[in-house]
């Protein structure tokens, strides 16, 4: 339950009181836990903004010529963080892109903090339930490997809990279906990005 009201409390919020990165050429970063949805959304927000849409784990895929299951299995998850700092350095020499980080990239203090700089950082967030039940379908996600994937996945969201809130702005995801998503990151972003 705790966990649930922290991730409320998450939701919907910005840091309005911080300075926001104003450029219509930045960058826009989508974080969150794995399976909230910021491939998709990241795609969609790119189609509509006319902007070029950069997935973090595809790119390190193309590094490597491995999936990211793959890089778990073989090479362990800290070579895995390695080449996500290298690759997300790279990514954000760039500017005018969406970009769809990897549910863990934040966990790295110098990966949070280039991409809050860098970017305007937007965290998607949804209930465990709504997590688990994504994640069940579709691509292999080596961190939820083993029996309790939903205590797997409450001890994961804590341990980002407060990276994740780091986002300037987070957006609840659970209810929401990827247009409305999408309209909802238009409107954060102002008339100035939207150009």
């Amino acid at each position: 339950m705790r966990l649930r009201a922290t991730m409320k409390a998450i939701s919907d919020r910005s840091r309005a009181s911080e300075p926001l990165p104003q450029s219509s050429k930045r960058n826009i970063a989508l974080t969150g836990f794995m399976a909230v949805g910021k491939s998709v959304v990241g795609k969609k927000l790119a189609q509509r903004l006319h902007r070029r849409f950069m997935d973090l784990d595809q790119a390190i895929e193309e590094k490597e010529r491995m999936t990211v299951s793959e890089i778990f299995n073989r090479k362990g998850e800290s070579y895995f963080r390695t080449v996500e700092k290298q690759v997300l350095s790279e990514v954000l020499r760039k500017n005018g892109q969406v970009i769809a980080t990897g549910g863990g990239a934040i966990l790295d203090k110098d990966n949070l903090d280039l991409l809050r700089e860098r970017a305007l950082l937007i965290c998607l967030t949804a209930p465990p339930a709504t997590l688990l039940r994504r994640s069940s379908s579709g691509k292999e996600r080596p961190l939820l490997k083993g029996d309790d994937r939903e205590r797997r996945v409450e001890e994961l969201l804590r341990q980002r809990e407060k990276n994740y809130a780091q986002a300037h702005f987070s957006i609840d995801t659970g209810s929401l279906s990827v247009d409305e998503i999408v309209e909802k990151i238009i409107k954060i972003l102002g008339p100035e990005v939207q150009g």
